[in-house]
């Protein structure tokens, strides 16, 4: 078995761990290795890995829409998440823009192996974590705490505004509301999508595709 492997993820720190585990393993081999969206997909035109270590929060890309992106461009190749986030909403949003597996960074050389073996053979695989958490959502008939966010339309107008860099008096000004309802929103929407500062509250909303 020859597996060619790529990997896209922000922090040199996981490549490297993830290259070593990689090195330990006969027949795998790490064909390209990308920081950014943008990189990624220049990567894959030139060559296509079987299976693609793909992180679901890229500095310029929002990993869930890379995932149907590449999904829909490079159909040979496998995708495996590769997240920090443990909330059973992503792995759902992964697996449906065509993502094979669900591995948490924090996972151990077996893990990974067996993830890469799965995907590269075309069956799906779960970090042991979330398989459980999954199973329990299911068993209770509820989302726990993974439930979708539901924001109203006031909402969106005003979070697409926040991404787009707009204090909260343009925001009122454009809108034509008060300054206080701006904040008011803005205190309901970081609380919804529990986050405490501008930066995480963008962050969330990107990943969470709730503006573009």
């Amino acid at each position: 078995m020859d597996i060619r492997i790529g990997i896209a993820d922000d922090h040199l720190l996981i490549i490297n761990g993830l290259e070593t585990m990689l090195q330990s393993a006969p027949g795998h081999h790490l064909i390209f290795k990308a920081l950014t969206g943008t990189a990624l997909l220049e990567a894959l035109e030139q060559e296509e890995p079987d299976v693609l270590l793909l992180d679901i929060q890229l500095p310029d890309a929002n990993g869930v829409d890379l995932c149907k992106q590449i999904s829909e461009q490079f159909p040979d190749v496998r995708v495996i998440a590769l997240t920090n986030h443990e909330e059973t909403m992503y792995v759902r949003k992964m697996m449906r823009n065509g993502a094979l597996g669900y591995l948490l960074k924090s996972t151990d050389p077996e893990s990974l192996l067996e993830a890469i073996t799965k995907a590269y053979e075309g069956e799906e695989y779960l970090d042991k974590r979330l398989e459980k958490a999954m199973l329990s959502e299911m068993i209770m008939g509820k989302r726990q705490s993974s439930r979708e966010v539901q924001l109203t339309k006031r909402e969106i107008e005003i979070l697409t505004l926040i991404a787009s860099e707009h204090t909260n008096q343009q925001i009122a000004d454009k809108l034509f509301i008060s300054l206080r309802t701006v904040e008011c929103h803005r205190l309901n929407i970081t609380q919804k999508l529990n986050v405490k500062h501008t930066a995480g509250l963008v962050k969330e909303a990107y990943l969470r595709g709730l503006v573009k």
